[in-house]
């Protein structure tokens, strides 16, 4: 077994060299357009459309029954999530990903975290919401777009950040990325997240100290982010919305339009909820950046909007456009990057 290992990892670090080395030899011009390094690029090339759509199907399958929390078909997406987490390479805090959410009459869900380690003790916070509905009768809700798409935007931009640690890239801080549960019974997966903060019982995986809410220097969150059918502008389907770009230091308030320039990505980008503020104040509360909201951690929210298939069972699949979803995730991906 001991054998069988260790050339499953060689053939490992031998396909990674060689996809390097494929990419310094051909991704020349790539890298210059759009100002990304080579391990970047080569990262970026792993999320592909074909696995972002498999990744969301699966979630929307019949198997997942809507991903009610505390159902079976909730399970059943927590214990894949789980799986992706350590395909992905993501360390556990302690013996497993999974953390308990009390829901009260004895029922739990599950948060499932995962981390990667920075240069210096501090903490971003990158969450998305895995829970929908569920199954109501015979009808199954399989939220494709809220929010199966913003659970494939979380791996995708884990697994870019994990491909370039991999390579040699080092992050300043440290990463915690977080597939919330119970999004969907008043955010209790988020409130329990704030609450092992506050009581120091998320630790380190590397150092094994305490995680304390004081480390935490930013939280951002991805709630609907695959659909493209309420544009910002008439005809231009390329949008995403970022609530709570004020939360931020005045200096990287600008740092997601420099990112959307620099690499060339060029979406349309509104800092409000289609121009209303009372919109605007009502939506950025409306998710799971809200209990770090309420506690003074700069929060963010990406998202494309509610359309007339939320909370509908027709939120399938196919309504996604992979195209746009994966230019998103290539700019939260960056912008990230720039936070750290």
């Amino acid at each position: 077994m001991q054998i069988k290992s260790q050339k499953k990892s060689i053939r490992h670090i031998l396909m990674t060299v060689a996809g390097v080395l494929a990419l310094l030899m051909s991704g020349t011009d790539i890298c210059a357009q759009n100002s990304a390094t080579p391990e970047q690029v080569y990262a970026k090339r792993l999320i592909s459309r074909d696995r972002l759509m498999k990744q969301i199907s699966f979630l929307c399958d019949t198997l997942c029954e809507g991903r009610g929390t505390a159902q079976k078909g909730g399970g059943i997406a927590g214990i894949w999530l789980e799986r992706e987490f350590e395909r992905i390479g993501l360390m556990k805090s302690g013996i497993s990903y999974a953390k308990p959410v009390e829901l009260g009459t004895g029922r739990y869900g599950r948060n499932i975290i995962g981390m990667l380690p920075g240069k210096n003790d501090k903490y971003i916070i990158i969450g998305a919401h895995y829970d929908h509905i569920g199954k109501l009768g015979k009808k199954i809700y399989p939220g494709a777009d809220a929010n199966a798409s913003g659970v494939a935007a979380l791996l995708s931009i884990a697994e870019i950040f994990a491909t370039c640690r991999t390579l040699g890239k080092e992050m300043a801080s440290n990463v915690i990325f977080v597939a919330f549960d119970a999004k969907e019974q008043n955010m209790a997966g988020s409130n329990a997240l704030w609450e092992m903060l506050r009581k120091g019982e998320l630790t380190d995986p590397v150092s094994g100290r305490k995680i304390t809410r004081d480390k935490i220097r930013l939280m951002a969150n991805i709630d609907q982010i695959g659909c493209t059918s309420s544009p910002l502008k008439s005809g231009r389907k390329d949008y995403m919305i970022m609530l709570g770009n004020n939360s931020l230091h005045p200096s990287r308030r600008n740092m997601l339009q420099t990112c959307n320039s620099h690499y060339a990505i060029d979406m349309d980008i509104d800092y409000t909820y289609y121009g209303s503020k009372n919109f605007t104040q009502m939506f950025y509360r409306l998710s799971d950046q809200r209990v770090f909201i309420d506690n003074g951690i700069p929060s963010v929210l990406f998202t494309s909007g509610i359309t007339m298939n939320t909370n509908k069972t027709y939120d399938k699949p196919e309504t996604i456009d992979l195209e746009i979803l994966q230019k998103r995730v290539f700019l939260i991906y960056h912008w990230v990057d720039r936070m750290l």
